[in-house]
């Protein structure tokens, strides 16, 4: 069943001549726009460039392949695909370039990507997800290399689901799973782990997912003779072929330069994916790179004469210009008039780009300007600030950056005066940061009004008789309420269906609700993160398995790269609400400490971290998570499974919120905030240290990120006046954290009597056993010992040193 396109010499007027000439046109827009791109990074206009040179053709034919509802999950190269599918405009490619923030003239991310990522708009105005029916769709790019194929599994998967799973709600979402994702990356990318483990799991998922490798026979300037074993990507998986006994991949080889091979090959490769759920890997081969890899450096350094000589023979569009002369579509004359007028057009394009980006700049600098001559003429100072006025005078091409440094420079220098053009130039800096902050700093999380921390808390309901259960079957419970109550619901992990989960938390689901949306996976997780970020895009709503916290550091290039920046970097138009359920604490020993929290907490920002300390907290949690559309990781506390817990009435209903701390015992000494499973050693300390007469005010801080949006800690330190944060990740993460929130965000510095302490884990991961948790974490003894010792300098009569 392998399949191999061949050059074509002819082509059929019927099929092709309608379209050939604006293909053409198409593919030289994108040329001169890579052309004139990078001409505007070396005359310093824009910071970086990286185009899709060399590719255009092959996009060209993906763009015919393509259909509304369809997914992309690319790479920086395919600027020529989204201006064919009518997405990306020249004056969209130089706003891109220029870091515009207006979302108007670059829609793919207003400015805070560099130019070559692109996206579409999958949320309205009101954050609702619109009909992805309706409108062809782009997940948002990332800049690590393979770093979109992960997401790509999750896109494919979708279409499987909705079409295996007929309870699922598909109105805007899928026809009848008849949408194909669709992949692109560099040859020399394909060497990364993530390129292979999503192959992987495509062959065993068996979704329509199509996999375009672009080879150009160099990663930068290494070729694959160091890159690729027999420098052929498509060769070394051709065990992936499937056959007529074996499911596997349809493996496709087609010639980069050769249009209507390319329109061929793009459209078979779709239809198998699309009428058969047959992953496809698409290998287009002999392309080239005209201006190397980006604007940092020259590809003469590293290519031959020969290479080079290759390359200009070769290029995609030199190709399809020879054979549409050949073939009588145009003439070389025809063809000359038309790349006239698109240069002109790509050219006039620019321009009005870069007017559109540098004339607010420039009215907002003739307002500063004006204000710090008054200054000057009236402040004893004003000899200082000659030179700061001709500084921006003298800038043809103002940055914001630079007119707003030379009026806070101005103010210094003012500091100790008063006047009217003073106040007014203080009132500008104000009033422009004020504006401008929100276009590099908005959309970390959701803005509008259904976000998950504006979800109020609702409390668990009981019987009279409630039951006294294992924690673990109020987490299955819940857990079955949520997914008769959410239909798209999915989840799937390692352990995850057969079994239950390795902790019988979804112990009989799988029976209940089937393998597709109840499934194991195998031992990947980054594509589990990957496949979790894909299906979000399309509208369901997953919860990806990481078995324990530990594991998760396999994904953390995924969730941190993609899935915490996803809204970010759309600007407020994509979002993906995965939930990624694990577990962790107190396990013992080096690799399964399951207390990274410093690095989640780092890393991840755009994604809520809740460490709930028992099984109801955590269940709701998930309650609330799926009314909004945000995503999260709950850490489980993994000893807490067998411990008992009352049987709540209103499972699926009742709320965790998100961002709010409670305090699980007052006093009037000291307040020691915790989380997690640390908290029942903080409760036991607590308890034993009463006898010594020192009353300790319990917090539980819940969630992490957002941490006390209230700020309820600092309430009880105004009262007790101490604070201790107790945790077990190591010195400087998650305790460090807490205690810069709650003195520089709180100031509740204003409140102390004692200096602000932390108790953390030793500095180097646990040892194994009993013992090993014991020296490694903070124990009981330690957090009394501790707590007393603060005391003791507080009152060393009351409270003699213990050793």
């Amino acid at each position: 069943m392998h399949t191999q396109s061949e050059p074509t010499s002819e082509i059929s007027f019927d099929d092709f001549k309608a379209t050939v000439l604006n293909d053409y046109r198409i593919a030289v827009t994108s040329r001169e726009c890579s052309l004139l791109g990078r001409r505007e990074v070396l005359t310093g206009k824009a910071k970086f460039g990286i185009f899709g040179d060399g590719k255009e053709v092959p996009q060209l034919a993906m763009a015919k392949a393509f259909k509304k509802g369809d997914w992309r999950s690319g790479y920086y190269r395919d600027q020529t695909f989204m201006m064919a599918i009518d997405h990306f405009t020249i004056e969209n490619f130089f706003a891109g370039l220029y870091a515009h923030t207006s979302l108007e003239n670059d829609p793919m991310s207003a400015g805070k990507q560099m130019g070559g990522h692109f996206g579409t708009h999958s949320l309205d105005e009101n954050g609702k997800l619109k009909n992805l029916l309706e409108q062809y769709n782009s997940s948002a790019d990332i800049s690590p290399t393979a770093g979109q194929m992960p997401r790509l599994l999750g896109l494919a998967q979708a279409s499987k689901l909705f079409r295996q799973v007929p309870e699922m709600n598909t109105d805007g979402l899928s026809n009848e799973g008849n949408e194909v994702a669709w992949g692109t990356i560099g040859n020399a990318s394909t060497s990364e782990g993530m390129f292979f483990e999503t192959i992987n799991a495509a062959g065993v998922l068996q979704i329509p997912m199509v996999t375009a490798i672009w080879d150009d026979d160099y990663g930068i300037s290494v070729h694959a003779k160091h890159q690729t074993t027999k420098e052929n990507i498509s060769e070394i998986l051709s065990g992936f072929q499937r056959n007529e006994e074996e499911n596997g991949f349809e493996i496709i080889r087609v010639k980069g330069w050769d249009y209507p091979a390319l329109i061929d090959a793009f459209e078979q490769a779709g239809k198998i994916a699309r009428e058969q759920h047959v992953p496809v890997l698409l290998h287009v081969t002999e392309l080239t790179q005209p201006q190397g890899h980006s604007t940092s450096g020259s590809h003469e350094r590293y290519k031959s004469k020969d290479r080079l000589q290759w390359e200009k023979e070769h290029d995609c569009n030199t190709k399809m210009r020879e054979w549409m002369i050949n073939n009588q579509i145009a003439t070389d004359e025809e063809l000359s008039d038309l790349e006239k007028d698109i240069k002109r057009k790509v050219r006039e394009g620019k321009r009005k780009a870069w007017e559109s980006f540098l004339n607010p700049i420039k009215a907002e600098k003739k307002t500063v300007v004006s204000l710090i001559d008054t200054i000057i003429s009236e402040s004893e100072n004003g000899q200082f600030i000659k030179g700061i006025k001709q500084a921006l005078v003298d800038e043809k091409d103002p940055l914001k950056s630079d007119v707003l440094i030379a009026a806070r420079k101005t103010l210094r220098f003012v500091a100790q005066e008063q006047s009217e053009a003073i106040s007014a130039l203080k009132d500008w800096v104000t009033k422009f940061i004020a504006k401008e902050q929100p276009n590099y700093s908005s959309h970390v999380f959701s803005e509008f009004d259904s976000k998950a921390t504006n979800i109020a808390e609702e409390l668990p309901q009981y019987a009279d008789d409630a039951k006294t259960v294992d924690a673990r079957i109020i987490l299955r419970d819940n857990f079955d309420a949520l997914f008769s109550k959410y239909p798209n619901s999915v989840v799937f992990g390692e352990d995850t269906g057969t079994i239950g989960d390795v902790n019988q938390g979804l112990e009989g689901l799988q029976d209940k609700y089937g393998e597709l949306r109840v499934a194991d996976a195998g031992i990947r997780e980054t594509t589990i993160i990957g496949q979790g970020i894909g299906l979000a895009l399309r509208g369901l709503r997953p919860i990806a398995e990481i078995q324990y916290l530990d594991y998760i550091l396999y994904a953390m290039a995924t969730l941190s790269d993609d899935l915490a920046t996803l809204r970010y970097r759309t600007h407020g138009k994509q979002t993906a609400p995965l939930i990624v359920r694990t577990r962790g604490h107190r396990l013992e020993g080096i690799w399964h400490s399951g207390s990274q929290m410093g690095a989640l907490l780092g890393l991840l920002r755009g994604v809520y971290i809740l460490t709930p300390r028992n099984m109801t907290k955590a269940a709701g949690f998930y309650n609330t998570l799926m009314q909004s559309d945000e995503p999260a990781v709950i850490v489980e506390c993994l000893n807490g499974y067998r411990l008992k817990e009352k049987l709540p009435t209103n499972l699926a209903e009742f709320k965790t919120p998100i961002g709010k701390v409670e305090v699980l015992r007052e006093g009037t000494d000291i307040t020691v905030l915790s989380y997690g499973s640390t908290l029942r050693l903080v409760e036991l300390a607590a308890k034993d240290l009463q006898a010594v007469n020192i009353s300790v005010e319990v917090i539980d801080a819940q969630s992490l990120l957002p941490f006390d949006l209230n700020h309820d800690t600092v309430k009880s330190i105004a009262k007790t006046n101490r604070i201790l944060v107790v945790d077990e990740d190591m010195p400087g993460g998650a305790s460090a954290y807490l205690l810069q929130h709650i003195l520089d965000e709180q100031k509740a510095f204003r409140h102390l009597d004692s200096a602000p302490q932390t108790l953390a884990a030793r500095p180097h991961r646990p040892a194994y056993g009993t013992d090993g948790d014991y020296f490694s974490k903070p124990s009981a003894e330690d957090i009394f010992e501790k707590i007393y010792e603060i005391m003791h300098e507080v009152n060393p009569n009351a409270y003699p040193q213990i050793r």
